[in-house]
């Protein structure tokens, strides 16, 4: 058996108390405890949205259920009502056989994607086996707008409400429907919840309400209602853990609500403002698809809970404070170099984890420059003095080279790789004229390559040559939320920021990075978001928001944010740990 050296590279510590920076996993002795302790990935307890890869058919008031990962969605409207089916397997939506007859507004459970039932607006009941969908036993009285007990099993569910605003209810046995007791006040369009016949939830709906039922396999008791009165909403979960989330009240809304099986409590928002999705899954894994804002959206958001944390801490604030300045390395060894203080400077500057230090200036003095690479090992490309520029400067440790430069001179261009492999991407003139220019850097010379998909500048850019990203970013006739994916020979268009926004700081790579800050109405934002490969999820807020940071520093776990606009040119030094530890005692009993 290996033994904890062999693993780790050291031998277990002994402490006065506990480390003042534990490595996830260690293992160390408290001398003052006597116990063994040891150090692992804290979680959050609350949740995230964050966006997936959208349906195939935008539109709204669809009927949907399943879980995170196999779900489906079904019907719908677009303007005109759809028989559409597209399956959900945690990635991508599928089409698969459509509904026997276009339709809106019907109720619909089901545990899994695999099986599941629809019912209304009309008697028609239809259940889908994996593959296709059977007409069943009718309901007693069809009506649209029903809600459901979204996690129980196709062969056992309950319906209620419904049009015209109603109060009644019906079970499902696997064959046959009946009648049961009322809700206590009419509604359509409200939120279900529920994993039995014998317990389920209802909540808000239209007249726009904010009540909440309880069923319990007889009666409809009223508990504590929603914090935030709406209808036409997305809903998941079960009768003692369920979520509410978007909807309509006087206007489309975001908010998102947990039950924790006696109150409501708001969570974080969808990205989006939206009303007439369709909503599956648990309270710590929930999809939301479709909807509108007004116009039949596609959008597919992922409600995910137990991430690990992520936090901004102070770090050592830069000898000249400037924004629009490049950078490179990581967070124990960075660099900043160039930017604009009342004029463009040459400055550059070296991190070693807690104090900035000047070093060897850039060449030429320029701002809106782009940088990638190592402490000691970086390209700074392009930017503005006022004129844009073309040129490339190499830092190698000591000294900045100018070699070759750019095919078109810009300034705000992404930037991913290192020294002898690069990509510059995007970027714009003094005079506004934004590009979608892409060159290759092969260590001595730039050469043009394929064009993002949409012309655009000031964006998030990270990765490799051969594997990018470019993240939101200006596009005309403003900010886009735009992710392009560069695969080593074409852009393709990934999944949406949460935030659209410009000059805004990146890290990470291909599957695994952050954006934070940037340059959106209101002027400056804080938000930070966290890419997989796929989406991107809201985390920690910066400690102070603000645009025109250092633009490429670090990984999706240990970042640097370095100064910028507040407004107002800032010196200050964010750093960023994505998997904070928590301490645990070990038991040796």
């Amino acid at each position: 058996m290996a033994e904890y050296k062999e693993i780790h590279g050291t031998k277990i510590r002994n402490y006065t108390t506990n480390p003042d920076n534990p490595i996830t996993g260690e293992v160390w002795y408290n001398d003052t405890d006597n116990v063994l302790k040891f150090s692992y990935p804290a979680v959050t307890t609350s949740g995230s949205w964050r966006t997936a890869n959208p349906v195939n058919n935008g539109r709204n008031n669809g009927g949907g259920f399943g879980i995170y990962t196999s779900a489906l969605f079904f019907g719908g409207t677009d303007g005109t009502d759809r028989a559409y089916t597209e399956f959900y397997n945690g990635t991508n939506w599928t089409e698969v056989n459509d509904l026997p007859s276009a339709s809106q507004g019907m109720a619909s459970f089901g545990a899994i994607g695999t099986a599941g039932v629809s019912a209304g607006p009309n008697v028609d009941v239809q259940v889908w086996n994996g593959t296709n969908w059977t007409e069943v036993n009718n309901l007693n009285a069809g009506r649209g707008g029903m809600a459901s007990s979204k996690q129980s099993p196709s062969t056992s569910g309950i319906v209620f409400g419904g049009v015209p605003p109603g109060t009644a209810a019906e079970v499902w046995n696997g064959t046959n429907w009946t009648e049961v007791g009322d809700l206590n006040t009419s509604r359509i369009h409200a939120g279900g919840a529920g994993d039995t016949i014998t317990a389920a939830l209802c909540f808000g709906g239209k007249p726009t309400k904010a009540d909440t039922e309880l069923w319990n396999g007889s009666s409809w008791t009223e508990v504590n209602n929603l914090n935030t009165a709406r209808q036409q909403f997305g809903s998941s979960g079960t009768a003692t853990a369920a979520l509410a989330f978007g909807g309509e009240n006087g206007g489309k809304k975001a908010v998102t609500e947990l039950w924790n099986g006696t109150n409501w409590v708001e969570q974080n928002d969808l990205p989006t403002a939206l009303s007439d999705m369709s909503g599956c899954g648990t309270t710590t894994n929930s999809l939301s698809y479709g909807g509108s804002p007004p116009a039949s959206v596609a959008d597919t958001n992922e409600w995910v809970v137990g991430a690990p944390i992520g936090a901004w801490s102070t770090g050592g604030s830069l000898n000249t404070a400037r924004f629009q300045l490049g950078s490179s390395g990581t967070t124990t060894a960075g660099l900043a170099f160039g930017g604009y203080t009342t004029t463009w400077v040459a400055v550059n500057e070296s991190y070693n984890g807690t104090n900035w230090t000047e070093v060897g200036d850039l060449n030429t003095a320029r701002y809106g420059l782009s940088g990638c690479g190592t402490s000691t090992a970086s390209l700074a490309v392009g930017g503005r003095n006022p004129n844009s520029q073309a040129l490339t400067e190499q830092w190698n440790g000591s000294a900045w080279t100018e070699v070759g430069d750019l095919n078109q001179a810009r300034q705000g261009a992404g930037l991913a790789g290192t020294t002898p492999a690069a990509l510059a991407f995007g970027g714009e003139l003094q005079d506004g004229t934004i590009y979608g220019i892409n060159e290759s850097w092969n260590g001595s010379a730039w050469t043009e390559v394929a064009d993002l998909n949409t012309a655009k500048t000031n964006m998030g850019g990270f990765g490799t040559q051969a594997n990018a990203i470019a993240a939101s970013g200006s596009a005309a006739p403003g900010e886009t939320a735009g992710t392009d994916i560069w695969s080593g020979s074409s852009w393709t268009a990934g999944n949406d920021v949460n935030t659209a926004r410009r000059q805004l700081g990146a890290a990470g790579e291909y599957t695994s990075g952050l954006i934070f800050g940037g340059r959106a109405p209101p002027p400056f934002v804080a938000v930070t978001e966290d890419f997989n490969g796929t989406s991107w999820v809201e985390v920690a807020d910066l400690s102070t928001a603000r645009s025109g940071l250092g633009n490429n520093n670090g990984s999706a776990t240990a970042a640097l944010a370095i100064g910028g606009d507040t407004p107002g040119v800032t010196a200050a030094t964010e750093e960023w740990s994505g998997s904070s530890t928590t301490t645990k005692t070990v038991d040796t009993d």
